[in-house]
């Protein structure tokens, strides 16, 4: 059983790196300065905590990657709102950001007929090459870039989707209430991944950071695939959580 001492960041030999200490005064001034407030320069922070300004660049680095803070280029570094928290579920993106207070946006950056790849028609269940409706969208909240979500349906199987569909609107709300489509159940994987030069330009953030790559492939209650979706989020602005039964 790990010890308290472990579970607080300090391991049981209690030696801590200067920059974990560091860090953790710094996590004590970010909820004293409030959210947007600028962080005080590196060679102040140094001064103040007697360390090198490699060090507290380490520690600002990290609660960076963690979302703690925020690096605006040439303006400086500040306190970061808390992540979204979206939950893991068959709904529409639109209304579990709506039901958490922000509001939702999309910019489309796709909105085609392709051929569908191996891996997309294996998991559509459709042959090699066949038309597939392609939709990507860069997902906002209050403005603000969190993930980019691909989205891949057979084309055969909604011949009138693309007539019918707002690709800036909700593409679930769309397609059961024009289409008539119902989701039973999805299979979804999620792992860490990094952008491409294209997606972290399109997402606002560094390549360097790492993301979360959601895969996901949801069915009708007959079993028939409907959709297959590969979506990219920051893991600096957004977590996930489900409630799991025994």
């Amino acid at each position: 059983m790990p010890s308290a001492a472990f579970r607080s960041g300090v391991p049981d030999h209690g030696r801590v790196p200067k920059y974990y200490a560091v860090k953790a005064r710094i996590l004590a001034e970010i909820a004293e300065l409030g959210v947007g407030a600028p962080l005080p320069p590196e060679r102040d922070l140094a001064a103040r905590y007697t360390v090198a300004r490699s060090t507290v660049r380490q520690a600002i680095s990290e609660l960076t990657i963690e979302g703690r803070l925020s690096a605006r280029q040439g303006r400086g570094t500040f306190v970061a709102k808390p992540k979204v928290i979206q939950p893991l579920s068959l709904h529409s993106y639109t209304e579990a950001l709506r039901d958490m207070g922000y509001e939702p946006s999309r910019t489309v950056t796709a909105f085609d007929v392709v051929p569908a790849g191996d891996e997309v028609s294996a998991a559509l269940a459709i042959g090699p090459g066949a038309p597939v409706v392609h939709l990507e969208r860069v997902l906002l909240a209050d403005g603000e870039p969190l993930g980019l979500e691909s989205t891949y349906l057979a084309a055969e199987r909604y011949p009138t989707l693309m007539d019918v569909l707002d690709p800036a609107g909700s593409l679930y709300r769309c397609m059961q209430e024009e289409l008539g489509v119902v989701w039973a159940e999805a299979t979804e994987r999620i792992e860490t991944a990094l952008a491409s030069p294209r997606e972290a330009l399109l997402l606002q953030t560094n390549p360097a950071l790492p993301m979360l790559l959601m895969q996901r492939v949801s069915r009708d209650p007959a079993g028939v695939p409907i959709e297959c979706v590969r979506a990219l989020y920051r893991g600096d602005r957004i977590g996930f959580e489900t409630r799991l039964r025994a």
